[in-house]
């Protein structure tokens, strides 16, 4: 009986043990944290890994923060932190005011820029983010409708040792009514810190304004509020930007070198341990590590062993030919947390060894539609950073991931056109859904009606008795009234007749009437056989994103004058296809009447001319590929030519579009003026868009019988095919 007590209360000595292990050690744990937070110190939670021992190479976390020298302690950092992020809980529906954003419906989300004062300093860099901002279609230059604002004031380098460093801002921001403590505010920064800690210290308390920097810890990322942003250089390009390297589907993907890097090997400091740990994997074939201690004043004071040979090493391999050159980017971080090497990487993907051929060029092409959609330019960056934003604020209407992740890309992809994939043509493959079956005609008219023997009037026959065609809608942009419905002629299809105010722009603004997918734009005097409408159809639905039609031109370099040309003589090349007769998505109309500037629309209204030119730079811009053209009965003679074209400087003064044999030509198009303004707003769209995004291409779409010798009856496109 006493042996059983005995086991018995050895048992209870037990469990009371194993409680006071687990309760007691909490409560000892909570205790160390309270007594720690009494004396100030973070207490920070346990390593995530287990296997610390195995990786011998690598620096320890408080090693990376704070390097041999510094005195900072992890309090010190705590407070900074806490000053500079007072509100780090911010999140949009806490910090944000989306009432000034709601007031206008979509339309309210307009960015205000502060004035610069006067002999304020600014870099070069943040200049161009305002002029970004400046020629977007949010700019505002009234605060009273602005949903978000800018400062004037550069705050891209808080280095305090930094020449372009800004003093005073506390002072100066708080002097701003509109301030507000930072509400609705953006704050765009680089560089945070000074040596040798590079903490994220901005030098002002930036309150509840959303943070766009590069190099944002994730300890002080305030999740949905602020932007992670690139750091980019001051040579970083304001509009365009080079094009990845990547040429479509390019066989074998892999490279020279299987991995490189090269750049600065930090010898004391943060930093320094990262990059020591990558000397081992340099073997000076195919993966190239390469560092130099040649950086900062007193480097030689600190040199080590190995610094002569890593410097003449450095020397031996061109940075560019590396990257070039390269499957694989390293990436590893420098004194702070970004580095330039982001952005150059993506046209250079990053990833691991053991990955195969397909998974590389997969990678290479998805880092190219980044790099291209949103980080080539500053112009890219910025708006980004503003659609983000504007997304969060009208989040019912926002775009999805797909929409950011797949071409052309977020910029191009408008929501308050729609948030459905089927509604966009550069989705219908992925989903595996086709167009529909039935297209809008719109006829630009301009000339009054004063016959039933008009051109206008045989292209309604024409385009009506079109097994596809779903309706005809009229832009009268003529100077007298239209006429009344009584005097156009009947047809199988409904027909309507709208005021185009004047405007050339104005054929291609989104108009609720139109109902189907696919558009025919068409010039009033267009000459065209149902046949070949019907054709030209089919074909847009094979290339929904495409603009597909009949009058080719195109533009080239012009070395001597350097600037583009444009040029209207019908050779195996072209580059444009002329809306005056070309079947598009409807989804262009929208994009071309809310992404593209005021100012090109202005242009196009003024000249009254050039809004073809400029839809197809709009189209080739968003699919990168050219337009198509289909086969036409050559019912046009040229016309003779004043000068020849010995030369690309030279180009063929022809009509824009020849009228058939017998006709005399009084459009506006015989006057040689107008060639010259298509000439001047080739290099005018260049300019905005930052570079040329028309592409040449020599691919012509024909009947399949078009030479074969069999009966003209058993030919579904009889006029075209005929030998």
């Amino acid at each position: 009986m006493q042996a059983r007590k005995k086991y018995v209360l050895l048992g209870l000595c037990a469990c009371c043990w194993l409680l006071l292990f687990y309760w007691g050690g909490g409560v000892q744990v909570r205790l160390l944290k309270l007594l720690g937070q009494q004396r100030g110190d973070v207490v920070r939670p346990w390593p995530d890994w287990t296997d610390r021992v195995l990786l011998p190479g690598y620096a320890q976390l408080e090693e990376l923060q704070t390097g041999p020298g510094s005195a900072e302690s992890p309090r010190q950092r705590h407070q900074a932190w806490t000053g500079i992020y007072k509100d780090s809980r911010c999140r949009m529906e806490t910090c944000f005011d989306f009432t000034r954003c709601r007031r206008r419906g979509r339309d309210g989300f307009r960015v205000y820029v502060y004035p610069s004062e006067k002999d304020e300093r600014g870099s070069e860099s943040y200049r161009k983010i305002l002029t970004s901002i400046g020629e977007s279609r949010y700019y505002t230059t009234d605060p009273r409708e602005a949903c978000l604002f800018v400062l004037g004031i550069d705050t891209l380098d808080r280095d305090q040792l930094s020449g372009q460093f800004v003093p005073n801002l506390d002072d100066r921001i708080k002097g701003y009514p509109l301030w507000n403590e930072g509400r609705n505010h953006l704050i765009f920064n680089l560089y945070s810190g000074t040596w040798p800690n590079y903490t994220e210290d901005l030098g002002f308390n930036i309150g509840q304004a959303i943070l766009a920097k590069a190099s944002l810890n994730t300890e002080h990322f305030r999740p949905g509020f602020d932007v992670s942003i690139p750091l980019f250089s001051k040579d970083h390009p304001q509009k365009g930007g080079e094009r990845g390297w990547l040429v479509r589907n390019t066989v074998p993907p892999r490279r020279k070198y299987l991995l490189m890097f090269k750049g600065k090997r930090y010898l004391t400091g943060i930093g320094s341990d990262t990059r020591n740990a990558l000397h081992h994997i340099h073997n000076g074939k195919d993966i190239v590590s390469l560092t130099t201690c040649r950086h900062g004043k007193d480097w030689e004071k600190h040199k080590d062993a190995r610094c002569d040979h890593d410097n003449l090493e450095y020397e031996r391999f061109d940075y560019q030919e590396l990257l070039h050159n390269s499957t694989f980017c390293l990436v590893p971080r420098g004194r702070r947390l970004g580095s330039f090497r982001f952005l150059e990487s993506l046209q250079v993907p990053s990833t691991v060894h053991a990955v195969g051929n397909e998974r590389v060029l997969a990678l290479r092409q998805r880092t190219q539609m980044l790099w291209d959609a949103y980080f080539s330019s500053v112009d890219k960056i910025v708006l980004t950073t503003l659609e983000i934003i504007k997304d969060r604020v009208f989040s019912h209407v926002s775009r999805n991931k797909y929409m950011w992740n797949a071409l052309p890309g977020g910029l191009l992809v408008l929501p308050e056109y729609s948030t459905h994939l089927a509604h966009f043509p550069f989705y219908y493959l992925s989903l595996g859904v086709s167009p529909g079956q039935e297209f809008t005609a719109i006829i630009h008219a301009v000339s009054p009606l004063v016959s039933q023997s008009q051109p206008i009037m045989k292209l309604l026959q024409v385009v009506s008795k079109s097994k596809y065609c779903s309706q005809i809608i009229i832009l009268w942009n003529s100077e007298k009234p239209p006429p009344h419905r009584s005097k156009w002629p009947p047809m199988p299809v409904p027909l309507t007749v709208t005021d185009g105010r004047r405007k050339t722009s104005s054929r291609f603004l989104p108009n609720v009437a139109i109902e189907t997918e696919a558009v025919l734009s068409l010039d009033e005097d267009t000459v065209l056989l149902t046949s070949e409408v019907n054709f030209a159809f089919l074909v847009w639905m094979s290339f929904p994103e495409r603009i597909v039609g009949y009058p080719p031109r195109s533009h080239f370099w012009d070395p001597v004058k350097h600037a583009w040309g444009y040029t209207s003589k019908w050779t195996n090349e072209y580059s444009i296809v002329l809306t005056g007769a070309a079947f598009y998505h409807r989804y262009y109309h929208y994009l071309f009447s809310h992404y593209l500037p005021p100012s090109l629309r202005a242009l196009v209204d003024r000249t009254a001319n050039c809004e073809d030119i400029l839809m197809n730079f709009l189209v080739s811009a968003v699919t990168h590929l050219p337009p198509i053209k289909v086969a036409q009965r050559k019912q046009y003679k040229e016309l003779p030519s004043p000068q020849v074209r010995p030369r690309p400087s030279m180009v063929n003064l022809t009509n824009e579009l020849p009228s058939p044999q017998g006709t005399k030509m009084s459009a506006p198009w015989a006057n040689p003026e107008h060639f010259t303004q298509r000439q001047e707003c080739v290099n005018s769209f260049a300019s905005w868009f930052g570079y040329m995004p028309l592409v040449h291409s020599q691919f012509r779409l024909d009947p399949l019988l078009f030479k074969d010798q069999v009966s003209v009856l058993r030919k579904k496109y009889k006029d075209l095919e005929r030998a």
